[in-house]
């Protein structure tokens, strides 16, 4: 077990992590798929990685439509009519991105002796992905993007913080539809 560095306040983290070669999209590998070897799970829901060579494919399939025998039937619907739409929302063949999969600021831990980032949910993807997951609870500031030298597009950001939505959907119920319903109206759904 290593000691992780505490105490830095989350902005700074952020700022921090940006500067880093491996932060985000940069975390490149050679990867010649989307997804990962082995599923995951948080708490109760599984969490789906089965390869795909196909990005759409393996988010609409994977972080999207697997969620629809849980939802409102309403919202269940805007999630079809949004997934149906991904090939004009995010790029179908994105360079494959390692995933941090959780990444949050209570996941980024920061301190003198740099920044640590922890309980990662891996996989391969289109690295705007972490992005929008930075982007869910709070905004990262603008030297965050300044330093990390790429900005996603909103839509991509709604597509993308639909999924951990509905996973809060899920972990914690209806008080996270509220979210789930600005990201889809985001997306003009």
């Amino acid at each position: 077990m290593w000691p992780l560095p505490t105490g830095a306040k989350r902005p700074s983290n952020r700022a921090a992590m940006a500067s880093r070669p491996t932060c985000c999209a940069p975390w490149r590998r050679r990867a010649n798929c989307y997804g990962w070897p082995v599923d995951y799970a948080f708490g109760p829901v599984a969490i789906v990685n089965t390869p795909s060579q196909d990005w759409v494919s393996f988010w609409r399939d994977n972080r999207l439509m697997c969620f629809m025998s849980y939802l409102p039937v309403d919202l269940a619907r805007r999630i079809e009519a949004a997934s149906a739409r991904l090939s004009d929302i995010i790029p179908g063949q994105p360079k494959p991105s390692l995933l941090h999969g959780d990444l949050w600021d209570g996941n980024i831990l920061a301190g003198q002796g740099g920044v640590t980032l922890i309980d990662p949910a891996c996989y391969y993807g289109d690295g705007a992905v972490d992005i929008a997951m930075l982007n869910l609870f709070d905004r990262p500031e603008n030297a965050f993007y300044e330093t990390y030298g790429y900005r996603p597009d909103t839509q991509s950001l709604a597509v993308y913080g639909l999924w951990p939505a509905l996973v809060h959907v899920r972990l914690f119920g209806a008080g996270y539809l509220g979210l789930a319903d600005s990201l889809l109206k985001r997306l003009g759904c």
